[in-house]
């Protein structure tokens, strides 16, 4: 069985700069319409069954706003 990996994202911390975006190979990552309390518009992943949990979107991140979780 394929392991499962999920996407968090700190919304209160990201200050959308889309590096993340840019580095995810299966284009999981995209910004929001909405404004976090700071006024950014903030990075969400729009379909975290598909992530493969190479990390490279939290490494990206100079916020370390992303976590990618492990699902049971």
């Amino acid at each position: 069985m394929k392991k499962r990996f999920q996407v968090a994202i700190d919304r209160e911390l990201c200050k959308g700069c889309e590096l993340c975006i840019g580095v995810c190979s299966i284009q999981l990552l995209t910004m929001t319409a909405k404004l976090n309390r700071k006024g950014y518009h903030v990075a969400e992943s729009a379909n975290t069954k598909e992530c493969t949990g190479c990390l490279k979107c939290a490494r990206m991140c100079p916020e370390a706003t992303i976590e990618i979780l492990s699902e049971p």
